[in-house]
């Protein structure tokens, strides 16, 4: 699913701060890009993150990388940019980032005396990278302040993800209580902050742009998820409670498990080989984020430790533990 890469241009910026500029060649090399001058592969911009975090041997990169994020020179962040509130601001942008960012849907919604922010990939596969995930949700919030010129507080932060060790060091850089292993991602706001009102606010100019961009929505390709995608996304939905078997995969999909299979087979692929490669990739994540062996086989619905040993063995050629120590 393309996307604008205006993202991955602030984060080599943000990783070359940090690295030099042979480094953030080497990653975008890594990854495939050529020139990130055009539109991406939405999960490029994911890789992108989790080899940063890799290189520099900090996990954090993409929440210090979000917290940096200030100023969007898109159609999106000027719509933003020129809506009465921050109320408004979410609502307005939210009309057409299909044009930009159409990887992911974002929603407001209030109730009680609380308001909720939530993110949802529409590219399925996005949900088991969960650095990048971080990143969206922390520079999210970052850019909401800079836009209302504020610091205001979420009450809380959820993510739909466990992150081992760096529990309190996401906490503190936050600044407000964070869930993990939430049922969504999301962040929730008082009331109060969706009446801030943002200072650059014109109101011709916003209506020139939403119009604008909702004729772009309106002229997008249809860009549907891969079969591949749709089918990793029901997967990681379903952990950690239980492995979706693929008869119910091909069923909420719309499919037969036979088309499913046939169609998977054109793509030279197989059920298996999307469930194994999954679950080493989940795996990986888990074991980077310091979550004991024991509990990364329950989280990717192993019978019990010895069963996700012996197959991330045969997938990497060490243990989970020779792996987690070497990337300590």
């Amino acid at each position: 699913m393309n996307v604008d890469s205006f993202r991955l241009r602030f984060l080599m910026e943000q990783l070359r701060q940090r690295s030099d500029d042979q480094t953030v060649q080497d990653v975008l090399k890594v990854i495939g890009i050529r020139n990130p001058e055009n539109p991406i592969e939405a999960v490029d911009e994911a890789q992108f993150i989790r080899v940063a975090c890799d290189v520099l041997k900090d996990s954090l990169f993409g929440i210090k990388a979000g917290l940096n994020f200030r100023h969007s020179t898109t159609l999106v962040g000027y719509v933003a940019k020129y809506s009465r509130s921050l109320e408004m601001a979410i609502r307005n942008a939210r009309r057409i980032n299909g044009a930009v960012f159409p990887a992911y849907d974002y929603l407001l919604t209030v109730s009680g005396n609380a308001a909720s922010f939530e993110l949802s990939a529409i590219d399925a596969q996005l949900s088991k990278f969960h650095r990048h995930r971080e990143m969206l949700m922390f520079g999210a919030l970052s850019y909401l302040r800079e836009l209302t010129q504020t610091g205001f507080y979420p009450l809380e932060m959820r993510f739909d993800h466990l992150v081992g060790g760096r529990e309190a060091d996401i906490r503190k850089m936050a600044g407000c209580p964070v869930m993990f292993g939430a049922e969504k991602l999301e962040m929730i706001l008082p009331l109060s902050a969706l009446d801030i009102p943002v200072p650059t606010y014109e109101p011709a100019l916003r209506d020139h742009l939403i119009a604008y961009g909702e004729r772009l929505v309106a002229d997008q390709p249809n860009q549907n998820p891969s079969l591949r995608a749709r089918v990793e996304g029901i997967l990681v939905s379903g952990l950690p409670d239980r492995l979706v078997p693929a008869e119910e995969v091909a069923s909420d999909i719309g499919m037969s498990p036979r088309t499913m299979a046939r169609r998977l087979k054109d793509e030279g692929l197989t059920f298996r080989s999307i469930v194994d490669d999954l679950r080493l990739d989940l795996g990986k994540t888990y074991l980077k984020s310091g979550i004991s062996v024991t509990e990364v086989a329950f989280l990717l619905d192993y019978a019990d430790t010895a069963g996700f040993s012996t197959a991330f063995k045969r997938w990497t050629g060490v243990s989970p533990r020779q792996f987690a120590h070497a990337t300590e």
